[in-house]
């Protein structure tokens, strides 16, 4: 990144770039300089959430709109659009670090009902 910045992000149609400030204000990041970073960051996400399993992933879905379920499915689709052979469960694994259903009798406790309407109340109609 030549030593600068984050200057900011934009997107555009679903996708997010990040563009790196530098001395010279033209000089972007290239692709796979920017894959790298993104990969990164998804890394440390990814490591986050399985630190934090007291975060259910109903309170993720009211307070972000996501949850660790939608990254696996993103990470699934994802592979899809590589033509990659990768189930739902290994997709699911590489996001909870653990078989899903483990994770659940692990972790999982049954939403409140005020959590519950509250993700009731977030749905699209």
């Amino acid at each position: 990144m030549h030593g600068g910045k984050f200057r900011g992000w934009s997107g555009h149609m679903g996708e997010v770039m990040i563009r790196a400030s530098a001395p010279n204000e033209t000089d972007e990041m290239n692709d796979e300089q920017r894959t790298e970073l993104e990969a990164a960051a998804f890394r440390r996400l990814v490591q986050h959430l399985r630190s934090r399993p007291d975060v259910q992933n109903i309170e993720l879905m009211n307070l972000a709109g996501f949850c660790r379920n939608c990254l696996s499915k993103w990470y699934k689709a994802a592979a899809d659009d590589l033509e990659l052979d990768v189930s739902v469960e290994q997709a699911r694994e590489a996001v909870y670090g653990m078989p899903y259903a483990e994770w659940k009798s692990r972790y999982q406790k049954e939403a409140t009902p005020e959590q519950q309407a509250a993700f009731d109340k977030g749905k699209p109609a």
